[in-house]
């Protein structure tokens, strides 16, 4: 028979600290994965973080749900995101994802979220009936140097004899892409590089609109999702590894002294994304930077929904990409969360929202 349990932030410690979370085939959450939830500033200590279902007393899935607000007319409105859905194939076709999702919205009273979803999930979400498209953003994903080795083997796995090879071709191209970006120095305006958001910047980014103050920023910051590590969890479906990851928060200031710009970057093996980007310039001396940034740390590509950068981008030679492609990023809303919001209501959301910021 299938029964549901039901974890919040005192629950889910109790749960981790136990060690009761790794007794069972496969992982349905890591330790510092939902430590992070639990230091999650937006998170009440009622709020549901995680939902398990049980076949009798085996674990056959599991539900992740992030809890985040937004500040409507002054007032805050709760609501999360889905963060994780997995069910195991041993359970396959007992309607448990259903189950699962079903839970989720009584918790939730269905003001629920999604994005960044498999093709697998939205199907199932399709299915339902009760989720729908709201705004997608569109962006650009840039491409500045090459790396076949990890890309035609992961795509046609039967070319994995030829990564000494590819790795050799890669060699050659970056060295030539090397040559072409020497001419890309550092900048020559005052810019900074921090391992967290200070004081001054906290002030800067509360002029602006954003659904992510300063606090919570550095929460995401201090307590990522995914450790920098060699190691793989073979038994956790969803990022928890990786051999690099790391946030940058970057300031950028004018002739006058005064900034201009602050930005939270992360690069994860290779791949850059700008979770939030705040600005009252052209976004030119960012551009400038950025170029630099990717040159010195050697970035393979970056991946960007931030339209105003993406433009001026495009429109400067110094940017260093040697490829581009169109991205488009979807968002599902709940019906009931669509209705409970205002009329033409505008999220506003950055690329770093949802769970974005975390992987």
């Amino acid at each position: 028979m299938i029964h549901l349990k039901t974890f919040n932030k005192k629950q889910l410690g109790e749960f981790v600290s136990s060690g009761d979370f790794k007794k069972y085939d496969f992982l349905p959450i890591t330790a510092h994965r939902a430590q992070s939830h639990i230091n999650n500033p937006k998170a009440n200590d009622d709020q549901t973080l995680l939902i398990l279902a049980f076949d009798d007393d085996n674990l056959a899935g599991y539900i992740g749900c992030f809890p985040d607000n937004f500040i409507i007319d002054g007032k805050v409105f709760n609501y999360a995101w889905l963060s994780t859905l997995y069910v195991s194939s041993n359970f396959r076709g007992k309607r448990i994802a259903q189950s699962l999702l079903q839970k989720a919205f009584e918790e939730y009273n269905e003001n629920l979220a999604l994005t960044e979803f498999t093709k697998e999930a939205e199907g199932l979400y399709n299915k339902m009936g009760t989720f729908e498209y709201i705004q997608p953003k569109i962006g650009k994903r840039y491409y500045f140097r090459t790396d076949l080795a990890t890309i035609i083997p992961s795509k046609k796995p039967k070319t994995g004899h030829l990564q000494p090879l590819l790795s050799l071709g890669d060699s050659v191209l970056n060295s030539l892409i090397s040559v072409k970006n020497c001419f890309i120095q550092k900048p020559d305006f005052k810019f900074e590089i921090l391992d967290k958001i200070d004081a001054e910047s906290a002030g800067f980014i509360s002029k602006f609109h954003t659904n992510r103050n300063a606090e919570e920023l550095n929460w995401a910051i201090e307590n990522p999702w995914v450790l920098e590590s060699k190691n793989k969890e073979e038994n956790y479906l969803f990022s928890s590894y990786s051999e690099s990851f790391k946030y940058f928060w970057i300031k950028i200031y004018d002739k006058k002294n005064e900034l201009k710009t602050c930005a939270l970057l992360f690069v994860r093996d290779g791949h850059l994304k700008i979770s939030y980007l705040f600005s009252t310039s052209d976004l030119e001396q960012f551009v400038t930077f950025l170029s630099y940034f990717i040159v010195k740390n050697k970035i393979n590509s970056l991946t960007s929904y931030q339209t105003e950068f993406n433009k001026k981008a495009e429109s400067m030679n110094i940017f260093p990409k040697i490829h581009q492609r169109n991205m488009e990023r979807r968002y599902m809303f709940h019906k009931q969360l669509i209705k409970n919001l205002p009329n033409g209501f505008d999220p506003h959301f950055q690329d770093g929202d949802g769970d974005c910021v975390m992987t």
